[in-house]
């Protein structure tokens, strides 16, 4: 009895030796412009080289929905497409698998293709992972992001600072400048005044 599960034991150590851990990379969130193409990417990381036998698998969840659908699948250096579902003739295979890339792309989105697009990737022997999920929201016009809302207010602060300073600057300039102007103005008066003294000192004791 003891034999056998050492024998196990050595069996799965094996397997897991050989099958590593591998990463799948998507966005977060990806926002698209009513009828726009949007490309959903998806990569992975693998501590093996690309196998000629890397796999890659798209399903799809409405908003609203329980359950997903498979919509795309690329196996043995062939994609393919789902000739069911609501996105039969939109999809697009635009990735490049010896780049580790599996993206798609969606033609003409609509509002009815809200919802979250899950990517798998298997690169043999690294098979063992999770996949990636990215939610697609369509808009008539794509919104600001807060990011980009944010860096404007951090511009617009910034510029009133620096006018301030510059216009403090300056007017510190103008004063220093009108001070200096009235001192010279009034030494040049001291010298006359001093001039004429001493010519009219001078004058009788000729």
């Amino acid at each position: 009895m003891l034999s056998v599960l050492a024998l196990t034991s050595v069996v799965l150590l094996g397997i897991a030796s050989q099958c590593t851990a591998i990463s799948v990379y998507t966005n977060w969130e990806k926002h698209a412009l009513l009828g726009s193409d949007v490309r959903l990417s998806c990569s992975f990381f693998s501590w093996h080289w690309t196998s000629s036998e890397v796999t890659f698998s798209w399903s799809y969840r409405a908003d609203g929905a329980k359950e997903s659908i498979a919509i795309f699948h690329y196996t043995n250096g062939a994609p393919y497409i789902a000739t069911k579902g609501p996105f039969k003739d939109r999809l697009d295979f635009v990735g490049n698998p010896n780049r580790r890339d599996g993206s798609i792309m969606i033609r003409n989105v609509d509002f009815n293709d809200n919802g979250t697009f899950s990517c798998d990737a298997k690169n043999p022997p690294d098979i063992m992972g999770h996949p990636s999920n990215v939610r697609l929201l369509v808009f008539e016009k794509v919104p600001v992001q807060a990011g980009v809302i944010t860096g404007a207010i951090i511009g617009v602060v910034l510029g009133v600072l620096i006018l301030v300073v510059a216009i403090y600057y300056l007017m510190r300039f103008l004063v220093a400048r009108r001070v200096f102007s009235l001192s010279m103005s009034r030494h040049g008066k001291k010298g006359k005044g001093k001039e004429g003294s001493q010519q009219r000192q001078a004058g009788p004791s000729k």
